[in-house]
């Protein structure tokens, strides 16, 4: 269990880049090529299916460990994620609502025939979202599972060496994981500021070079700044403040943004 514990949270980490989207389809001499390994009409499930095997390993790494601090580690980072999945999945429906279907390129095309991207009617969404996402990561100001005033280093305190260097692999790859997420659920994915609205600008000489997978790249490392941003920035919660904020603010909230949404939906349509 030992030896499992890293395991299990280094390869989901990994395992969900086969569905993210990276540009959308292009021509290399006259075969297409698709910057993603596979489109299926699940994968927002599939990513955060995936995903949440992670705790697992967390609390086996924990509880192996034979380390009192590291079980409590574990067991609060069980507390953590789970608390923080729920308003995390509520925001994320609020852009299946939005967009009507499941599929990450179908959403990223979703905002493109609304030549809006769902960050503006959705603003409450992606703000429960990235919440959600850097307690998800166990990132600063919601790192309570690796406190080490309290906890030495939580529930990885025990390990060492390569097994040490797949949590903090996996912990940096969730990070690319939300802000990819984010960019594709709320900014529009690969497509330029409001594709409908200035499609002259971004079809101009000096603007029209860009690829899409340039103005992606773009986006995720302005959230993978915002999240090395907050580490140097923010003070860490108690533990009882992070429960807190995701059962009282944020859980109610995700509810009354996934109902506000679902009324502009249908008032839109109907």
């Amino acid at each position: 269990m030992f030896l499992l514990a890293p395991i299990l949270i280094f390869v989901p980490s990994f395992l969900v880049w086969a569905v993210i989207p990276f540009g959308e389809t292009f021509t290399v001499a006259g075969f297409p090529i698709t910057p993603f390994i596979a489109d299926i009409n699940i994968a927002i499930l599939f990513v955060l299916g995936v995903s949440s095997i992670a705790i697992y390993g967390i609390i086996l790494g924990g509880w192996a460990s034979n380390n009192k601090f590291s079980l409590m580690g574990g067991l609060r980072s069980a507390a953590q994620l789970v608390s923080y999945e729920v308003p995390l999945g509520f925001a994320v429906v609020s852009v299946l609502l939005m967009s009507g279907t499941l599929s990450l390129v179908g959403i990223v095309e979703a905002q493109r025939d609304a030549g809006i991207w769902f960050f503006l009617p959705g603003i409450l969404g992606f703000g429960i979202y990235f919440i959600c996402g850097v307690a998800e990561t166990n990132r600063n100001p919601f790192d309570l599972p690796e406190a080490e005033s309290e906890l030495v280093g939580g529930f990885h305190t025990e390990y060492s060496g390569m097994k040490f260097a797949f949590f903090f692999l996996a912990e940096y790859m969730n990070m690319l994981v939300v802000s990819s997420l984010a960019v594709i659920l709320f900014f529009g994915g690969w497509l330029p500021p409001f594709p409908n609205l200035l499609a002259g600008l971004w079809q101009s000489p000096l603007l029209s070079w860009v690829p899409p997978f340039l103005w992606y790249l773009i986006k995720v490392m302005i959230f993978i700044f915002a999240y090395i941003w907050f580490r140097g920035t923010f003070p860490r919660y108690r533990f009882d403040q992070l429960m807190a904020v995701g059962w009282k603010w944020l859980l109610p909230l995700s509810l009354a943004n996934v109902l506000l949404v679902g009324v502009g939906v249908l008032v839109l349509k109907g």
